[in-house]
């Protein structure tokens, strides 16, 4: 499983639905660290998701270093119906609601992936996909006050908070922070019944904060995707 990410290339071996060695890349050769990591051993099937249309000559290139390629990309969305899901998602997003059906059965849920963005999609219990909204992540907020605004500086995500910042720097980490925060408590309050599920690179952080109680699983999407990829490897065999 592979996912092409904003920021990050991730992957991981998989047998079944057991996740095995997983990776993160973050360099401007993304084929070229996958055909890497298949150098030793080629894969069965390789499911990957892109946030990038792969090119033809890519796909062809990594046709062979698998068994069955599934690309996922603006190019390639019939996937989606398949699964029950609107062309307009992200196979990110898809993906986790895959997984979270799979993992949470029988319970509504909603899903925060907190990263360079925050999405947030709502599961009926009879995994139905009930729609989701699309959000700044943490840190792009911090670079959206330095970018557009000459007197704020460009800070990262604070270790703590105060309720109220008490200067310029303290008013910018409580104010994107609490945010995001007031956002994801709106969001659970909307729906007591769902659980709420985290996900994403800033999902561990956000976790902290919490003071009711939440589901966190790092690897959603790439749960999501091996699900993919054992319904084709049910088909080879």
């Amino acid at each position: 499983m592979i996912e092409i990410g904003n920021t990050a290339l991730k992957a991981a071996w998989a047998e079944g639905m057991t996740l095995g060695r997983t990776y993160r890349y973050q360099g401007e050769k993304p084929m070229e660290f996958i055909t890497e990591i298949t150098a030793r051993e080629k894969p069965s099937v390789m499911v990957i998701s892109s946030q990038y249309d792969i090119s033809p000559a890519d796909e062809k290139r990594l046709m062979g270093e698998c068994g069955t390629l599934v690309v996922l990309d603006s190019n390639h969305t019939s996937i989606l119906e398949h699964y029950g899901l609107p062309s307009f998602l992200s196979f990110d997003r898809a993906a986790n609601i895959l997984a979270a059906r799979y993992l949470f059965k029988g319970k509504g849920c909603i899903l925060f992936d907190l990263g360079t963005t925050m999405t947030v999609d709502f599961l009926s219990a009879g995994g139905e996909y009930e729609g989701g909204n699309i959000s700044l992540g943490c840190r792009t907020r911090f670079k959206a006050l330095n970018r557009y605004s000459k007197a704020l500086p460009l800070i990262n995500n604070p270790s703590q908070t105060v309720p109220l910042g008490m200067s310029l720097r303290s008013s910018m980490e409580s104010g994107v922070v609490s945010g995001i925060m007031f956002e994801i408590e709106g969001y659970a309050a909307s729906r007591p019944d769902s659980l709420v599920v985290f996900t994403g690179g800033d999902a561990n952080y956000f976790a902290k904060w919490m003071k009711s109680s939440i589901f966190v699983v790092c690897n959603l999407v790439l749960i999501g995707l091996a699900l993919i990829a054992e319904g084709y490897e049910e088909k080879v065999d």
